[in-house]
């Protein structure tokens, strides 16, 4: 049996070298001779794309460490080859996040690089839910007691942002800034606290006329 301390730091590890590597991208602007505060101001201004994907992509990652966090070290007692062959399968997409979020920031006009990014969250969510599902459903894994609901907004934690980076690609085809907007909005709403109530009260709504009818 695996040790299940030794995938934790590994993931630690992971992310504290992913989520640093992305403010590698934010370089400070040179120039030779003196400069005017305007121009560097302007300079500023223009790297507004790249601190935007910087933002995102650091949010992105806290989320998903804080979801593989609960996954790997509070729902699972132990482990197995096949969860951590799991892992390292999330790990290889999460370790891709800072060139999706360069290419983000360096082309964030273009359908190309909403695309890349975009799927890049949606494997990553897969990855996670695939992950999950095996650790809820394995033989050879011991769970952490949890109900149904905690278990549809933990499920809905993972989903959001799979649904939102979809939405983006097919949204980007008309509209760049709108595709950004959903991607924001992904990452809101796992980082609040009460986005999964929001959205299964709308859930319950159509479960009770389903009941009714």
């Amino acid at each position: 049996m695996m040790k299940q301390f030794r995938l934790d730091q590994l993931a630690d590890s992971i992310f504290a070298i992913v989520m640093t590597i992305l403010v590698f991208e934010l370089r400070v602007p040179e120039y030779t001779g003196i400069i005017t505060n305007n121009t560097l101001l302007h300079s500023l201004v223009s790297m507004y794309p790249l601190f935007l994907s910087y933002l995102l992509s650091f949010s992105l990652l806290f989320t998903y460490w804080r979801s593989h966090h609960f996954i790997a070290s509070v729902l699972v007692k132990n482990i197995d080859a096949k969860f951590a062959n799991l892992n390292g399968v999330f790990f290889f997409l999460v370790g891709l996040v800072p060139f999706s979020s360069h290419l983000l920031g360096t082309y964030i006009y273009t359908q190309t690089s909403i695309i890349f990014f975009a799927i890049n969250i949606i494997l990553i969510g897969f990855s996670l839910f695939a992950m999950r599902s095996y650790a809820i459903n394995s033989q050879t894994i011991e769970n952490a007691p949890f109900t149904k609901t905690e278990n549809e907004h933990a499920l809905m934690h993972i989903i959001f942002p799979i649904i939102s980076a979809v939405l983006a690609i097919l949204v980007s085809f008309y509209s760049i800034n709108i595709a950004l907007v959903l991607f924001t909005l992904a990452i809101l709403f796992n980082i609040s606290g009460k986005g999964t109530n929001y959205v299964f009260y709308i859930i319950d709504i159509f479960r009770k006329k389903e009941i009714v009818q």
